[in-house]
């Protein structure tokens, strides 16, 4: 796909990305990063292309409340280097939730994505909000579609067992 202006995607017309919301409220955060990863890429449409961006966009709200399973809030460690000497700095996911919630769920659909210029790009697409309110009412956001979501999220959502 060529670049169209500033865009690596068409701006209109049916292939133009779409706006989703999700609430990450008691959400395990890497089944999670995976849903939202699939939907940044765009492998929920037919039109998926590996070479072009077919992702659509995804706002995340209430990332203050992702859970994690078992005890990585104090195992978990995310790690910054700066490139000088002693410049790593190490900080557990409860250190991490308490000053920058957003980046619990960001690190992990990075995590996701290939390491490529593409997949730079397809993560800004990426709107993460530790609360409720966000700026993207514009857009009017849609849910998730059932071809993004995962079949044990949508049954636990209605109290029956896999």
């Amino acid at each position: 796909m060529k670049q169209i202006g500033p865009h690596y995607f068409e701006p209109k017309g049916p292939n133009a990305p779409k706006w989703f919301i999700v609430d990450a409220k008691d959400q395990v955060v890497g089944r999670l990063a995976s849903m939202i990863a699939k939907v940044l890429v765009g492998k929920h449409k037919p039109s998926f292309t590996r070479h072009a961006d077919t992702g659509d966009f995804v706002v995340v709200v209430n990332a203050e409340k992702v859970v994690f399973t078992r005890n990585k809030w104090k195992q978990k460690i995310y790690r910054d280097y700066s490139g000088y000497i002693s410049g790593l700095k190490e900080k557990t996911a409860e250190q991490l939730l308490a000053r920058h919630p957003e980046q619990i769920l960001e690190r992990a659909v990075q995590g996701m994505l290939n390491k490529t210029n593409l997949a730079r790009h397809q993560l800004k697409k990426l709107k993460v909000y530790a609360g409720e309110k966000h700026p993207h009412a514009a857009q009017d956001p849609q849910t998730l579609p059932l071809s993004a979501t995962r079949r044990s999220a949508l049954t636990a959502k209605k109290g029956k067992k896999v």
